[in-house]
């Protein structure tokens, strides 16, 4: 709390917190923005496994076909204003387990085509238990051509600790293979407890021997209200094991495509968090625009009651302050490890140089970042730092604010400080 509290008043030059407030907006402005991402939030499971902290139920056919009337209905509403059709850059479905509305994907997708022009591609989350021939053959036929793999390891004693087990990972990733998907990412955990730097990099190796194009790693986190059975590993084992992790990725002749991802050279990237804008559809989705931050209910029930009666379903809003909303854009263009100065200012207003000149100037000297062109690339040594700072931001930020979004439909304000 205390370095998020200082980063905070060192790159904002203000003592003002992040203030989310209850809001009944039911307009969103997005017209004129450019590189428009958007994600459709599906909220079932079959199980729930205990280290997921995402907003999901179990699967319940009639529920899901309401949601999905809902969220149909939540599109239209927030689009209602439109001159005409809007290019976007992507489509993500993300959930939850997206694939348990399948059949219903190529019908959100064509709604969404209805206002948007997606000209980059639409990328699906899977669960290993939802690759087949049929499941695939209807996600090609929807036109989803990026789908991301959530295998987490392929160690069985990892897979335990998970809750998961390992569910012929290798023939499934060799099926996806069959369908000629331009980007297949495999989602994978590290520092899960006992797990060692060689069992995570034969991981690595398994996903690209296997297939993948890229490998998105993240580290396990214990969010307050999961139901973890075993705890993190200490943070200097998890340094440890990203540090190794960087190393084995360069031996593969892998290319560092964000803080925890990797990917073949010359392929197209997955990915549903490093968009300068984006709209976010169904419950828990979140939408980014010019100067605010939206939040949208946790709660399925309150999110079709709301659709129902013609509102959006927004619980939260934040309104950023110029500051606050440049240090979001470095916050995320570190993530990725380029920061744009062009993208910077036409988003902010100010140049980059300008308004952090004097941070950028350090970061330089102290071999954070390097100047190329017009952009700073973040380098390996601040990649360390950042993972550090992400992990205390979101037990610091975002468990806070998902666990009282769990428990209250609209909440009247959140202060995160």
């Amino acid at each position: 709390m205390f370095l998020t509290s200082m980063l905070r008043v060192l790159l904002t030059r203000s003592f003002k917190p992040f203030i989310f407030e209850g809001n009944f907006d039911n307009n969103l402005e997005f017209e004129d923005l450019d590189d428009l991402g958007l994600y459709v939030h599906i909220p079932f499971c079959r199980s729930i496994c205990d280290f997921c902290p995402y907003c999901k139920e179990e699967y319940d056919e009639k529920r899901a076909a309401d949601y999905k009337t809902a969220l149909l209905k939540e599109i239209d509403i927030a689009c209602r204003h439109m001159t005409g059709p809007k290019k976007a850059t992507s489509l993500y479905f993300g959930g939850g387990t997206p694939a348990l509305m399948i059949d219903g994907l190529e019908e959100i997708i064509g709604k969404l085509k209805r206002y948007f022009v997606i000209s980059e591609g639409i990328g699906v989350e899977l669960h290993p238990s939802d690759i087949s021939d049929m499941n695939l053959k209807k996600l090609k036929s929807a036109g989803v051509n990026m789908v991301s793999l959530g295998i987490q390891s392929f160690d069985d004693d990892c897979l335990r600790k998970l809750g998961r087990s390992n569910d012929n990972f290798k023939e499934k990733l060799g099926m996806v293979n069959n369908y000629d998907f331009d980007a297949v990412d495999v989602d994978l955990i590290f520092a899960i407890p006992g797990q060692t730097s060689e069992i995570l990099a034969k991981d690595i190796k398994t996903a690209f021997d296997n297939g993948a194009t890229q490998v998105s790693t993240y580290p396990f986190i214990d969010f307050t209200f999961a139901d973890n059975e075993y705890k993190p590993m200490p943070e200097k084992v998890k340094k440890r094991m990203l540090s190794d992790l960087v190393r084995s990725s360069a031996e593969m002749d892998m290319e560092r495509t964000s803080v925890w991802t990797f990917a073949k050279r010359n392929t197209k990237k997955y990915s549903s968090v490093t968009r300068d804008t984006f709209l976010g559809f169904g419950v828990s989705a979140t939408s980014l625009l010019k100067d605010s931050f939206k939040i949208n209910t946790f709660s399925i029930d309150d999110y079709i009651k709301r659709v129902d009666a013609g509102l959006l379903p927004t619980s939260l809003t934040t309104s950023f302050t110029k500051r606050q909303r440049a240090v979001y854009y470095l916050f995320w263009g570190a993530y990725s490890m380029k920061i744009h100065l062009d993208k910077f200012e036409k988003i902010i207003g100010t140049p980059l140089n300008k308004m952090f000149g004097l941070e950028f100037f350090l970061a330089e000297k102290a071999g954070f970042c390097r100047r190329k062109g017009n952009r700073y690339e973040i380098t390996d040594k601040a990649a360390y730092i950042y993972h550090y700072i992400e992990q205390v931001y979101t037990t610091s930020y975002i468990d806070k604010m998902w666990n009282i979004s769990r428990k209250v439909a609209f909440p009247d304000r959140i202060v995160l400080k």
